[in-house]
């Protein structure tokens, strides 16, 4: 595994147990699941690459715009959906009729699959990428990495 995708397992490893705070990115006092990826970002690569606005629970469901996935690919590698790896960002769909608007970086692959995201009434966790939590994956991205890792 590249020096890299180490760094961000073992960085999101050390957010586990924050609590879940809406629209917060600070490891032990408060994050969601954005604030998750945005505090990893800080603490592997630097400054963040943009600062979301300000946003409700819903996201953009009531006018049904993927705002989520549209900054991810802004900021990170979009890669097929049939080819998971450690420190992939997961982009989740929680019910069909729904924009996207979850996610979590995994942090294992194979028949024990995982991956820590923060979750309302949970906190940060590393939770395993069961079949529900499979089936609602909707896109894939990868950090970026320099060419030269």
């Amino acid at each position: 595994m590249n020096v890299r995708v180490d760094q961000i397992i073992t960085e999101a490893r050390t957010w586990v147990g924050t609590p879940y705070v809406h629209q917060m990115a600070a490891k032990g006092a408060g994050c969601d699941c954005l604030g998750l990826v945005r505090g990893v970002w800080r603490d592997v690569f630097g400054a963040e690459p943009e600062r979301p606005p300000a946003y409700s629970m819903d996201w953009s469901e009531p006018q049904g715009e993927e705002r989520l996935w549209a900054a991810a690919l802004r900021h990170l590698r979009a890669k097929p959906l049939d080819a998971p790896a450690v420190g992939d960002v997961v982009l989740f769909r929680m019910r069909a009729d729904a924009v996207a608007k979850h996610l979590g970086i995994q942090s294992a692959t194979g028949p024990d699959a995982r991956f820590i995201h923060a979750y309302n009434g949970h906190g940060v966790v590393e939770s395993p990428m069961s079949v529900p939590w499979a089936r609602r994956i909707v896109a894939r991205f990868e950090f970026p990495f320099e060419e030269t890792c």
